[in-house]
């Protein structure tokens, strides 16, 4: 696994438990030799882990709309890529990742991470997602559950999704979807 794109929020939230995530995210990415593509914003937790991963000697890439930066900034030492509309910016983030993290966020965390499990069903990657903080996304996993459960998306969906409460577990989760995939 080489590179992992991180949704998540364009804001840190009101608890410092988030900003948390976010910094232990960049640094485990950093650590595992593992580029860390996302938004490109210097704003809210994407800059958090950005710059955690920075700091900790890591590779960066950040893809963001044009429209965007004087809304949420570029971060500062990544590599970027500036992208017409947000839909050409997913699709380079889902070109350039190999699987995905997903960090509490709010309304465009959820439109990408369903997006990216809706292009998984429909058979245009494979690569697997999980999410940190299991506690913020159990009505997430619920809610997933339940669209398999009632026959709106087939049980396979579920084998590529974790929910684990640290950035190290969840990248470990990645991995053995990984290699129980290959």
């Amino acid at each position: 696994m080489r590179s992992i794109c991180v949704f998540c929020g364009s804001k840190a939230g009101e608890d410092s438990h988030f900003r948390a995530l976010a910094e232990g995210t960049g640094r485990t990415l950093a650590r595992s030799n593992v580029r860390m593509v996302y938004g490109g914003a210097e704003a809210g937790l994407m800059g958090i882990a950005a710059r955690a991963a920075l700091e900790a000697g890591g590779e960066v890439l950040g893809i963001i709309p044009e429209f965007l930066i004087p809304i949420e900034g570029i971060q500062d030492g990544v590599d970027i890529r500036i992208t017409a509309t947000m839909a050409s910016r997913k699709a380079m983030m889902v070109e350039e990742a190999d699987a995905f993290l997903v960090l509490p966020g709010g309304f465009g965390t959820l439109e990408e991470i369903f997006d990216m499990i809706m292009l998984r069903q429909l058979g245009r990657h494979a690569k697997p997602a999980c999410f940190i903080d299991a506690a913020y996304w159990a009505p997430m996993k619920q809610l997933v559950t339940h669209i398999v459960d009632t026959g709106f998306a087939e049980r396979n969906v579920l084998k590529a999704i974790g929910f684990h409460e640290t950035p190290e577990e969840a990248v470990a989760g990645l991995l053995t979807m990984m290699d129980a995939a290959a």
